[in-house]
């Protein structure tokens, strides 16, 4: 079956070529699969209303007749949450979600270019099957994404030592494991090394 992806980066990302967001979209794409690679405006100093309206324009692009995923990294893993909690996902428009080290209100209330993005209310429920996958020591969630996200939601999560953020700094150009869970969903998400 075909998979259609839908990534999504993060606060100051521009799309690296050595990121593992932008290999996980070359790979898909040289194995057939449709990618959505987005790059979101005003990187810098996002604006959480123009992202989520970027990010409803790009479901609404997936195609009916693939595989839906997301995977979303940082700041758009709490992207994703916004707009869950404010409806603007119809049940069936994806069939699986990746949330990729979100950042802690604690951390995005501190930066005025992101403190817009500081979680809702996780009173919601998903609509689709999620994934939440953090490092034990990410700086960007220093009170630990199981306990902030993974636990409250109940949804399965996979907590990799020493991954920081998740990021290049963290050594996280290939990762291997995003592909293989892209491709199977049982796929447990491990670290790059």
């Amino acid at each position: 079956m075909t998979t259609h992806v839908l990534i999504l980066h993060g606060w100051q990302n521009r799309r690296p070529e050595a990121h593992w967001q932008h290999r996980l979209a070359d790979r898909l794409t040289a194995l057939g699969h449709p990618v959505t690679y987005p790059q979101l405006p005003d990187p810098d100093d996002p604006d959480l209303e123009t992202w989520l309206s970027e990010l409803t324009g790009h479901l609404a692009g997936l195609r009916a007749d693939a595989e839906r995923v997301v995977v979303a990294h940082s700041a758009s893993a709490v992207l994703w949450l916004h707009a869950v909690a404010r409806g603007l996902v119809p049940d069936g428009a994806v069939d699986r979600v990746l949330l990729v080290a979100p950042p802690a209100a604690s951390v995005l209330l501190r930066h005025p270019e992101i403190a817009a993005f500081a979680p809702p209310a996780l009173d919601f429920t998903l609509p689709a099957p999620t994934r939440l996958v953090a490092g034990d020591d990410d700086p960007y969630c220093p009170e630990g994404a199981r306990a902030l996200y993974g636990d409250p939601l109940g949804i399965p999560t996979d907590v990799l030592p020493g991954a920081a953020h998740l990021d290049l700094d963290a050594g996280y150009g290939d990762w291997p494991a995003v592909l293989n869970w892209c491709l199977d969903p049982a796929t447990r998400i491990t670290p790059n090394r």
